[in-house]
C-alpha cells in the first residue's frame, strides 16, 4: 500500500515565478516579507504583490508560506509586531522561522497561525524536533545534514510531526546556512537574508595547483585553477531525483525546491520534473523509473554546478565539492502564460529567439520539438530575431499547435 502523497514546495521569488510554480505542478510556495526574509536582495514582493499572490493562491487553492527566517538583533524585533499585522491581513498557511526570538513575538501577535521551523535553524535529532513541538511547531524543515535512516527514526519517534526537506537546488558549504564568511568578507550577513555567497565566487591561486587534505588524510580536495578561476568553496547542487520515493517512505510530507534566486524557467522545470516523478511513483516502478530518467534528461539542460545527493546517503563528504559549474546546453528563450490553442503565441522574450533555432516547448505535460516559422514584434512586422529586456511580447508563429502556457528554450 503507498504512502500519503507528499506536498510539492516551490520557490517564489516573484509572480511570475509562483504561477509558474503552480502551472507547472506545484503545491504550495514560499516567500519572503522584505527585511525578514533570508533572501533580502532578491525578493521582489512587496506588499502590493504580496496581496496579489495571496489572492491568487486562493484563487487556485493552493498553499502558500511566508518566510521570517532571519536571525533577529533586538532592531529588527522592534519592527516585527508592525509586520505581523500585515502578515495577519493576507493570512499565509504558515510562518516558517528559525529564531526562537522571532518565534516568541509571532506566537503572541498571531497565536492561531501554523508555525514551521526553518532549515536554518539547524534541526538534526529527534530530541530536536521534540522540543519544537512543544514550542507549537507543525512542521520541522529538516537540516540537509540529515541522512535517510534519521529522516526514518525522527518520524517513527515523532511521528505527529510533519516532515519537509530540500530535494533540489543549492548548497551552502556552512552548516545549513549559519555562514560568515558573508559577513565577514563583504559585511553583509547571510543571517540576515543578505549573503554575498563568497563560497561561489572564483578565486585564483598564486601556484598551479594546491590540495586541501583534512587532519585524517581521508579524502582530498583538489583545487586546480583553469582560465575561468578556481571554485574553491563550491558545493555541487543537490538533487534527488533519484531518491524521491524513499523520501516518500520514511515519511517526508513535503520536498522542497531551493532558489527562490533562480529564474522563472528554473522554477518550471524543476517543478515539473519532480511532479511527474512524485506522481509516478504512485503508478508503479516501471512508470517511476522511466519518469526519473526523462527527469535527469531535462534537470541537466538546466545551467549548475554538477549534480550530488548532499547528505542523505551518509556518503564520505568528499562527493560534495565540485571545482567548477557545469554550462547549460539549452538556453532559457521565452514564456506563455495564455491558455490560448494555436500555432500563432504570443510569447514574452527573455533572451534571444531566432527563425534558425533548435526549439523545444516545454508544457506543465510534455516537451515539444518545433520550428519558429515567422517571429512578428508588437507592430507586427515580420522580422527575423526577438531579444528580450525590452519587456515586451513577440507573435511566434510555430510549425506546431501548442496548447497552452508554455515555457521556451534553445540549443545553445
Amino acid at each position: 500500500m503507498k504512502v500519503k502523497k507528499p506536498e510539492l514546495l516551490a520557490p517564489a521569488g516573484n509572480l511570475a515565478k509562483m504561477k509558474t510554480a503552480f502551472t507547472f505542478g506545484a503545491d504550495a510556495v514560499y516567500f519572503g516579507i522584505p527585511n525578514f526574509s533570508l533572501r533580502v536582495r532578491i525578493n521582489q514582493f512587496d506588499e502590493k504583490s504580496i496581496l496579489e499572490a495571496a489572492k491568487y493562491c486562493r484563487k487556485k487553492r493552493k498553499k502558500f508560506y511566508i518566510t521570517l527566517n532571519i536571525y533577529a538583533h533586538n532592531e529588527h524585533l522592534k519592527k516585527l509586531p508592525k509586520h505581523l499585522k500585515f502578515v495577519k491581513e493576507i493570512a499565509p498557511d504558515a510562518i516558517i522561522i528559525s529564531d526562537p526570538g522571532v518565534l516568541q513575538v509571532v506566537k503572541k501577535e498571531l497565536p492561531d497561525t501554523p508555525i514551521h521551523i526553518s532549515t536554518q535553524a539547524n534541526v538534526t535529532n529527534v530530541e530536536a524536533v521534540k522540543f519544537w513541538q512543544a514550542q507549537g511547531a507543525e512542521r520541522i524543515i529538516l537540516a540537509r545534514e540529515v541522512t535517510l535512516k534519521e529522516v526514518r527514526e525522527i518520524k517513527k519517534e515523532v511521528p505527529g510531526m510533519e516532515l519537509e526537506c530540500f530535494v533540489h537546488g543549492a548548497m551552502c558549504m556552512s552548516y545549513s546556512g549559519r555562514c560568515i564568511l558573508s559577513k565577514w568578507m563583504t559585511n553583509r550577513s547571510a543571517n540576515l537574508g543578505d549573503c554575498s555567497q563568497p563560497c561561489r565566487w572564483k578565486y585564483k591561486t598564486v601556484s598551479k595547483r594546491i590540495e586541501v587534505v583534512d587532519d585524517k588524510d581521508r579524502f582530498n580536495i583538489k583545487i586546480e585553477e583553469d582560465q575561468h578561476g578556481t571554485y574553491l568553496f563550491n558545493s555541487y547542487d543537490m538533487c534527488l531525483i533519484e531518491h524521491v520515493a524513499e523520501l516518500i517512505e520514511a515519511g517526508i510530507d513535503s520536498v522542497k525546491i531551493e532558489g527562490r534566486a533562480k529564474s522563472v524557467f528554473y522554477v518550471g522545470v524543476v517543478s515539473r520534473a519532480y511532479r511527474k516523478v512524485i506522481n509516478a511513483y504512485y503508478e508503479g516502478e516501471n512508470e517511476y523509473q522511466k519518469e526519473i530518467e526523462l527527469a535527469k534528461k531535462e534537470l541537466y539542460k538546466l545551467a549548475n554546478r554538477g549534480y550530488g545527493k548532499g547528505f542523505l546517503l551518509g556518503e564520505d563528504p568528499d562527493h560534495l565539492f565540485n571545482d567548477s559549474a557545469v554550462a547549460a546546453s539549452w538556453e532559457f528563450a521565452g514564456i506563455c502564460e495564455d491558455q490560448e490553442s494555436s500555432n500563432m503565441r504570443r510569447v514574452f522574450i527573455h533572451n534571444r529567439l531566432r527563425t534558425e533555432d533548435e526549439i523545444e516547448i516545454i508544457t506543465p505535460n510534455e516537451v515539444i520539438s518545433v520550428k519558429a516559422l515567422n517571429i512578428k514584434n508588437n507592430k507586427k512586422e515580420e522580422i527575423d530575431s526577438a531579444h528580450g529586456g525590452k519587456n515586451e511580447f513577440f507573435l511566434v508563429e510555430f510549425n506546431k499547435e501548442i496548447k497552452g502556457p508554455f515555457l521556451l528554450r534553445v540549443k545553445i
